[in-house]
């Protein structure tokens, strides 16, 4: 049996009457907390949107989670089954692309409030690959508009982003 710790920060505002929750770290379930939230809040009649980097297609969640729209969307901007990290070089140019696309549509969609709930989820690997920097980061929640809520999920945490956030949960197994 597994068992998880989920360890969290309370910290300030994040920007401008939006909310940024983050689910980071080694342990697995940090996108499922993440739809979980996602789920929490369509039932409570918001609109949310979930936006994919770095995963390789999984038919089954992918598919489920279409089958909740339209209180819930689905976008993925990579072309390739596998996920980023088993790609060749090529391959890797071509998926940054796709993924940076990914964060204009992510920019786009809170600058015109389309949704209420915007999960980012791997967000925080774009910066480990440098696809994009921090000052991309700051830009997409510059654009977020009071009340809108944010969730990010990634493996690592740079401490200008936990200083951004209003809640931060650390994923970790303690046993595997």
């Amino acid at each position: 049996m597994r068992k998880f710790l989920f360890q969290v920060w309370e910290c300030g505002e994040a920007m401008d009457g939006s909310k940024l929750q983050i689910y980071f770290g080694n342990g697995k379930g940090k996108t499922t907390a993440a739809l979980g939230q996602a789920i929490r809040e369509a039932s409570r009649g918001k609109s949310v949107i979930i936006v994919q980097f770095l995963k390789g297609k999984q038919p089954e969640a992918i598919n489920f989670i279409q089958r909740l729209e339209p209180e819930i969307k689905l976008f993925r901007f990579q072309r390739q089954e596998e996920a980023f990290e088993d790609l060749n070089a090529q391959e890797r140019k071509e998926e940054t692309l796709n993924m940076r696309n990914g964060l204009s549509f992510a920019r786009k969609v809170l600058a015109t409030g389309e949704c209420d709930v915007l999960v980012l989820d791997e967000i925080l690997g774009l910066l480990e690959y440098g696809i994009a920097g921090i000052s991309d980061i700051r830009g997409l929640l510059e654009e977020a508009a009071d009340g809108t809520e944010l969730i990010f999920t990634g493996i690592r945490l740079c401490p200008e982003i936990k200083e951004w956030a209003d809640e931060v949960y650390q994923i970790s197994a303690l046993k595997e």
